[in-house]
């Protein structure tokens, strides 16, 4: 079964009833799903799983920065969409998406507690990180949550933070990474590479003609790699295609945009519409101005042939795992 998408306590209702005592639920905005988010998202499946209970999330839309502090708002991993689809992925039964205003902002912990997660939800269990907070200011932490809890009679459980590396797993350290150009360490704590979904966009025609042919990508995700030349994976089609994928603005032809174009291997299809989503797994150089299209060409080709070394390195890796 799908995951339920409710956007209101009055849907919740509607769609689960009133049963008490019959919702394991997480809160936060859990952008990216990385793996300290899926710790906290599989243990409440689990629970709700043992006791017979709604495995449920709470998440907020748009990201609260944006309507408290605007000029603070990080620029997103993910859109809302990639969001439920992971925690769907995930086992999840239901997630509740909140929108946050300031209606919602100004609510105190203890009424957020009542009408939420008590009158709306029905709630058992609360599973949160340790630097969660709620209400208005911020004013609730887990010591607060759990005193909620005994009079409320819920449980609440503070989930350890996932750590790799000596290094917290964290949204705000993958967007660094990102902004770095290092999508292996992204990949490594959201546990899969970074992608970015969007559609396909008619281009220029100018990389079929006198480079190679290319797909471009038109994504409404708000945080992008470093331009530079990447190797990627690309799902186009319903099929996924090993590529490579420049993201910059070609200065060798004097762009102006920004655009995402990838050269997929083994593809030979005319695409000019439709989904795309390209997955970064290692970066290969900067973005680079070069003195003629033919330095461009040879550049390029040196740039494939990296990729498919870079992927026959990752099966080679693969294979030995599986024989051990």
């Amino acid at each position: 079964m799908a995951i339920a998408v409710l956007r209101s306590v009055a849907d919740w209702s509607a769609h689960f009833g009133t049963r008490a005592g019959s919702t394991v639920v997480a809160i936060g905005n859990f952008d990216g799903i990385h793996l300290g988010h899926q710790k906290i998202l599989r243990q409440v499946v689990e629970r709700a799983r043992r006791s017979g209970s709604v495995a449920a999330a709470i998440t907020f839309d748009p990201h609260p920065l944006r309507i408290l502090r605007p000029a603070d708002a990080p620029p997103l991993i993910s859109t809302l969409d990639q969001r439920i689809a992971l925690m769907d992925a995930l086992g999840l039964d239901a997630v509740l998406v909140l929108k946050f205003d300031l209606e919602l902002s100004r609510l105190s912990p203890e009424e957020f507690v009542q009408k939420i997660l008590v009158e709306g939800l029905h709630t058992c269990a609360v599973l949160v990180g340790g630097n969660f907070r709620f209400g208005h200011r911020h004013a609730g932490d887990t010591k607060l949550l759990t005193e909620l809890g005994r009079q409320y009679s819920f449980a609440v459980e503070t989930i350890l933070p996932v750590e790799l590396r000596g290094k917290v797993v964290s949204s705000s350290g993958i967007r660094q990474a990102m902004r770095e150009g290092r999508v292996a360490r992204a990949a490594r704590w959201l546990g899969r590479p970074f992608a970015l979904g969007g559609m396909v966009r008619t281009g220029t025609g100018q990389g079929r003609q006198v480079v190679v042919p290319t797909l471009n990508l038109e994504s409404a995700q708000e945080l992008l790699p470093r331009t530079g030349v990447y190797a990627t994976e690309t799902s186009v089609g319903g099929a996924v295609y090993r590529s490579a994928t420049n993201v910059g603005f070609r200065p060798t032809f004097d762009g102006k945009r920004l655009t995402i174009e990838s050269h997929l291997f083994d593809f030979s299809r005319e695409v000019t519409a439709g989904p795309m989503e390209v997955r970064f797994c290692t970066r290969l150089r900067d973005e680079q101005k070069f003195p003629s299209i033919e330095a461009l060409r040879e550049q390029v080709s040196r740039d494939l042939e990296r990729t498919q070394k870079f992927f026959r390195r990752v099966d080679r890796l693969r294979g030995s795992r599986q024989s051990a």
